[in-house]
């Protein structure tokens, strides 16, 4: 019996109809090959990233034979007596030390890769046991998750990229989206997990536990930043007419900086702008060596924004940059409430109309950037294309009638460089493949950093 969920072996970490398919192999089945791609979404490319926490959390986990005997008995009752491959699992514990005998290739992590390309592969090694190939799937398919972080995390950062490019300053991107998203996620693990994957384009962050994912999984000693902040219960708890003491307290408390943050729409964010921040607080902030960070928390974004923007500039003034866009004196803004990839492009777009740099905003994004998506946001699928029967290699492909977009590949694949564009093509046919033997039979074979993983989705 296992005390948590997390503990759980391998075995019970598939969905229950896989229990049955040792059983639905044609007769002289011994091995099945299968890929997984994006077929597809809401981005033309994907940033592969993710496969190595799956593979070190979960399939490095041995199975032992107390685990077949409790899976046995589970089985027995979820779908009946005699469906449960008793035989397989102790021949996995018996020949391979507990380990499934898979072999995955997989693309490096951080390569952004075009849609409808192989990401990894995944075969059987044992020819008694080809139901394993697919078994995993269930499990290996969650990169998904990882992978559509990452690939929106970077899609936000080239748009902002574009309007630093035309009205700013490009060098400070990497703090211009910050992780707003522990609080909004499905689990510490989701968390652990998405949060990771946005640093691997960013480095600012609230959601600490990807902190510890990105050091455990990947050797990242400490992958993001943050800053002091306000929240409104800081806020409010010092009562409405007490406002003024509250955004004080903030400037002597962290005004050395470099940044403090401070949420003020608790009330009224217009009047917090002008009367309070570039009013009576106004010495204060100038004279503290930090910069101010406004934070609203309501309202249209973009229309917000731009608006308090207006109002810091006239209180605060603004410099002009050899772009021809005004700068904040002393001050910024970070929205983070309502934020997602269109409202960010409004957002700058509305600043730059009335010509202000990108600089003088930053975003925090929480539930869109970590919850707001799923395995058909990027079209994710794993699929058999090869397999060995009767010591023959035959294709094996879907093809529905009712949808083209989800025919699959056929054959043994690679994935190579074709004048500069990254393209799947079938094993024997030229070409490098950049996909590695990442892990087989219970071993990691490529254990990649953090920093190279970064390095490989730069934009």
């Amino acid at each position: 019996m296992t005390n948590s969920i997390m503990t759980t072996s391998n075995i019970l970490r598939s969905d229950s109809y896989k229990v049955s398919h040792h059983k639905q192999y044609p007769e002289g089945t011994t091995g099945i090959y299968s890929y997984m791609e994006s077929r597809g979404g809401a981005f033309p490319e994907t940033v592969f990233f993710g496969l190595q926490y799956y593979l070190k959390e979960y399939l490095s986990r041995q199975i032992t034979m107390a685990d077949v005997d409790y899976a046995e008995q589970r089985m027995n009752k979820h779908l009946g007596p005699g469906i449960f491959n008793r035989a397989g699992w102790e021949r996995i514990v018996t020949k391979h030390n507990g380990y499934l005998p898979v072999r995955i290739k997989a693309a490096p992590e951080g390569l952004v890769i075009p849609t409808r390309n192989v990401l990894m592969t995944i075969e059987n090694t044992d020819p008694e046991l080809p139901w394993v190939t697919n078994y995993v799937e269930t499990m290996l398919l969650k990169t998904w998750y990882p992978i559509t972080v990452a690939t929106i995390s970077r899609e936000i950062k080239k748009l902002i990229h574009r309007y630093l490019d035309e009205t700013g300053d490009v060098s400070g991107i990497d703090f211009k989206l910050h992780d707003f998203g522990y609080r909004g996620v499905s689990s510490e693990e989701s968390a652990a997990i998405g949060g990771m994957a946005h640093l691997v384009n960013f480095k600012g962050t609230d959601t600490m536990i990807a902190l510890e994912a990105a050091d455990i999984y990947y050797g990242e000693d400490m992958a993001g930043f943050s800053i002091p902040a306000a929240e409104h219960s800081t806020i409010t708890a010092w009562g409405r007419e007490f406002e003024y003491e509250a955004y004080q307290n903030m400037i002597q408390q962290f005004g050395n900086g470099p940044l403090y943050a401070v949420v003020s729409d608790s009330y009224n964010i217009y009047d917090a702008c002008e009367k309070l921040w570039g009013g009576s607080l106004k010495a204060q902030v100038l004279a503290a060596p930090g910069t101010l960070v406004i934070r609203p928390d309501s309202g249209v974004p973009h229309e917000v924004v731009r608006q308090i923007t207006e109002i810091l500039g006239r209180q605060f003034g603004y410099t002009t940059n050899d772009k021809g866009y005004k700068v904040l004196n002393k001050v910024r803004v970070i929205q983070g409430d309502g934020i997602n990839y269109e409202e960010i492009g409004r957002i700058l777009e509305a600043l730059k109309i009335r010509g202000w740099s990108a600089d003088n905003v930053a975003f925090g994004m929480g539930g869109a950037l970590l919850q707001q998506s799923n395995r058909d946001t990027q079209k994710f699928a794993i699929k058999a294309s090869s397999m060995v029967r009767n010591d023959r290699i035959r294709d094996v492909w879907k093809d529905p009638v009712t949808d083209n977009g989800k025919r699959s590949k056929r054959g043994r694949l690679k994935l190579v460089w074709n004048s500069g564009v990254l393209e799947t093509v079938e094993e024997h046919q030229p070409g490098h493949d950049v996909m590695q033997t990442v892990w087989e039979n219970g071993e990691l074979l490529v254990d990649q950093t953090f920093d190279t993983i970064r390095g490989s989705a730069k934009i």
